[in-house]
């Protein structure tokens, strides 16, 4: 055993999106403290924030259509399409921030503009996306959104989908041109290398084992280096931030809030093009409708992603089931996360979802045909030999008793839970996660530095021209924002040929 120990004053668990976005917060609120990360793969970005490990979709709501639901009477509810608009505008100032403040640089590497468009068949589905359009192209942070059942200027949109297509089924897209591909790997390690500047101790192999309350108030963690010795570390405040990793974790910590809670696991895969002419032909990220009793992450999508500089073709995710927290965990972690405080929540979670999980062994079960069959439902001709799988990463959603749902409720989103003190707090969850990460982490800041606010607020409304403001309702405050980001994040939004 070694013996070594160190005290800190914030430890950041996972070396994600997550904990690379609040460190790069907290450094620029109180320089002075000192930060320490522990990752326990050998590089940051390896696991959710991955670039091949999640759609890299600039999540804002502009053609998810499991944001905006129809109501009773007819009328389409953009409350929560708003709300991840709201996100993703407040993610985009930070990164213009550390931009304009030359602590990250070229951020044509991590994002790049490209249309976002929803697509769907059927009179009934063709209805729905008209009201969609309508409610939300009223809607200032919607603006420039264009709506085509039109065969004729949807071939010029997406001819891939739309060359060869025999169907007679009413047909209908909207298309804006503000949407992004984010590369959240690549962001994840430009933050980490400036926190690396910035005199952050960064330990990657390194895995926590443990984490208990000291007598003084602290945290202690027991941390297995890469050479297997045990290490303790002590911090002030803790963030959990390790994806599907964060369960077990908080659960080790004992705090009150993280009883009675629990984690189901999805993984997913995508099908990649392999083929340079397919590539060129497609120039969007096209979103349909899930399928019935599909979870809201397996919404079928067709694309355009900027890996390593480069211009690829993704379809999917479909969507799978294992025991595995992590792509890298174990096959003990579901069963591992029953404890006593959570066992009625998670055996009501699986009498609900019995449906889902029986959709998701189906999905692991597919064959390359059935899947390519999916797939020529968005390219008529699609050709098998054209297309290879890459496993996409493992997605925990949070189980919950709520008041609405009842015992052993899904939670499909993310959630941060924290002691009543804000000396740990963690973040569960998945979807639309990556993308809403500054939002999430500002609730962070607020929740468990709520003595620190407001001194801090002014840098806040530094680095966040909307902190404290609705958005919606300061249409002004929009169009500034919107016009400096795209300025300083090279969002030019000339369309690019397919």
């Amino acid at each position: 055993m070694s013996n070594i120990q160190t005290k800190t004053d914030v430890i950041l668990i996972g070396a994600g999106i997550m904990s690379a976005t609040l460190g790069s917060m907290l450094k620029e609120l109180v320089p002075d403290w000192k930060i320490t990360v522990f990752e326990k793969l050998a590089s940051a970005g390896e696991e959710s924030s991955n670039e091949w490990n999640n759609a890299g979709t600039g999540h804002a709501a502009l053609c998810e259509l499991n944001y905006t639901s129809e109501k009773s009477d007819g009328s389409i509810d953009i409350s929560k399409a708003i709300k991840v608009n709201e996100q993703f505008q407040v993610s985009m100032q930070l990164w213009s921030y550390l931009v304009n403040s030359n602590l990250i640089r070229n951020p044509q590497d991590f994002i790049m503009p490209l249309p976002h468009m929803s697509l769907v068949q059927g009179e009934d589905d063709v209805t729905f996306l008209k009201k969609r359009f309508e409610a939300l192209s009223n809607n200032p942070l919607f603006q420039g959104m264009e709506f085509s059942d039109d065969p004729n200027k949807l071939m010029e949109w997406i001819p891939l989908i739309m060359k060869d297509r025999t169907s007679n089924e009413p047909i209908a897209a909207t298309k804006i041109d503000s949407g992004t591909d984010v590369n959240f790997g690549a962001l994840t390690r430009m933050l980490f290398d400036h926190l690396k500047n910035q005199n952050v101790d960064i330990h990657y192999n390194h895995s926590v084992d443990d984490i208990k309350r000291t007598g003084d108030d602290l945290w202690e963690l027991k941390v297995r280096n890469d050479s297997g010795k045990i290490e303790r570390h002590t911090a002030k405040f803790v963030f959990i931030g390790g994806g599907g990793g964060s369960l077990p974790l908080l659960q080790k910590c004992g705090i009150s809030e993280g009883k009675h809670i629990g984690g189901f696991p999805i993984s997913g895969l995508f099908m990649v093009c392999k083929n340079p002419e397919v590539v060129a032909q497609h120039h969007a990220k096209v979103y349909g409708k899930a399928k019935v009793g599909a979870p809201p992450m397996s919404v079928p999508h067709l694309d355009t992603r900027f890996i390593d500089n480069k211009k690829s073709l993704l379809f999917g995710p479909f969507a799978g089931f294992s025991p595995k927290f992590l792509k890298t965990g174990s096959m003990f972690d579901l069963i591992g996360s029953v404890k006593p405080n959570n066992i009625t929540t998670m055996l009501a979670a699986g009498a609900k979802n019995l449906s889902l999980t029986k959709y998701l062994i189906q999905q692991v079960m597919l064959s390359k045909e059935k899947r390519m069959e999916e797939l020529r439902e968005f390219i008529p001709n699609a050709k098998s030999e054209d297309w290879g799988l890459v496993v996409a990463g493992q997605r925990v959603q949070v189980i919950k008793d709520t008041t609405t749902g009842g015992k052993g409720t899904l939670q499909f989103g993310t959630e941060v839970v924290s002691s009543a003190d804000g000396s740990i707090a963690a973040l569960l969850g998945a979807s639309p996660g990556a993308s809403t990460a500054v939002s999430v982490m500002l609730e962070v800041i607020e929740k468990c530095f709520p003595q620190h606010i407001k001194a801090w607020e002014p840098k806040l409304k530094e680095m966040i021209p909307s902190y404290g403001v609705s958005l919606l309702s300061n249409p002004a405050l929009i169009e500034e924002i919107h016009t400096s980001t795209v300025r300083t994040l090279g969002l030019r939004r000339e369309l690019q040929p397919v």
